[in-house]
């Protein structure tokens, strides 16, 4: 059942002087009880906008209350999530793997040791091979943007792969 549009929060004007009304007292109300960490001008608004969403349901004289508690419950479940954020912060991050100091030593140089072999390559070898290889992109596909046969292309991996076996020891 609607109420009559002089008794409803949904006319802009009944709204607005609401806002004027509350929104001090309410601001004042959260930064006395929660801080200013949480932000309570946040709060505030989102507590007009619940209250504009639900214009039709609440009655002006149960607005206030009806803010008051919206915007308290916010604050409380702000709160909630700092808890479970400084929780998690809390507990120790496990960062256990089965690797080694040397492992991860011969893993780099490792690395190194390829970015200088496939830098060695020749432009075609190269471009071919980092399509293929890192790309994933297929023998087909790198022929038609390279514009060269399918044979070309395998011929260039190939040899991308022949030199970088001769470089390097553990491929």
């Amino acid at each position: 059942m609607s109420q009559p549009l002089h008794d409803n929060i949904c006319e802009s004007q009944l709204f607005e002087r609401l806002y004027k009304k509350y929104a001090k007292n309410l601001h004042d109300f959260l930064y006395y009880k929660f801080g200013a960490h949480l932000n309570p001008q946040d709060k505030v608004q989102e507590a007009f906008i619940k209250l504009w969403q639900n214009c039709g349901k609440v009655a002006p004289p149960k607005a206030k209350s009806f803010l008051f508690t919206t915007a308290n419950n916010l604050m409380l479940n702000a709160v909630a999530h700092q808890k479970v954020i400084l929780k998690y912060n809390e507990k120790p991050q496990r960062r256990n793997t089965n690797e080694t100091p040397l492992f991860i030593l011969e893993e780099k140089e490792y690395h190194i040791k390829l970015q200088k072999a496939i830098g060695n390559l020749t432009e075609a070898q190269r471009v071919a091979f980092l399509m293929n290889r890192v790309e994933g992109k297929r023998f087909k596909e790198i022929a038609t943007l390279l514009d060269i046969s399918v044979k070309g292309v395998e011929k260039r991996i190939y040899g991308a792969l022949k030199k970088l076996r001769e470089e390097i020891d553990e491929l």
